[in-house]
């Protein structure tokens, strides 16, 4: 039998990537004042993955209401990134709009 967190191991580490990906983005954004705007997205969005990675492990009962609003904070952050166009900018656009699907997923359960 599963305990509650396991059935959540691939959205953890999506969950995970993205917040690789984010944290890549704002370091790489940093000090560019034209890339303020997705620096700070980029560094909430990964708090908000990073926090829902944790439910996930607990095997919280707020999953699924965290679950929907960080696909939210996920579709904006890509969003931002989109406008952009380096190549952290793209690779942390991919890994927001596959956890925000993943997180919508979550969410409808």
């Amino acid at each position: 039998m599963l305990l509650n967190h396991e059935q959540y191991q691939s959205s953890f580490d999506e969950a995970m990537a993205c917040v690789v990906q984010c944290e890549h983005c704002a370091e790489a954004c940093m000090g560019q004042a034209e890339m303020v705007k997705c620096a700070r997205m980029c560094l909430d969005t990964g708090d908000s993955c990073r926090t829902l990675a944790t439910f996930m492990v607990r095997g919280s009962y707020f999953i699924a209401p965290l679950a929907n609003a960080c696909a939210e904070i996920c579709d904006a952050c890509a969003a931002e990134c989109e406008k952009h166009n380096m190549e952290h900018c793209k690779k942390c656009a991919q890994a927001c709009r596959t956890a925000a699907n993943t997180y919508r997923q979550i969410a409808s359960k």
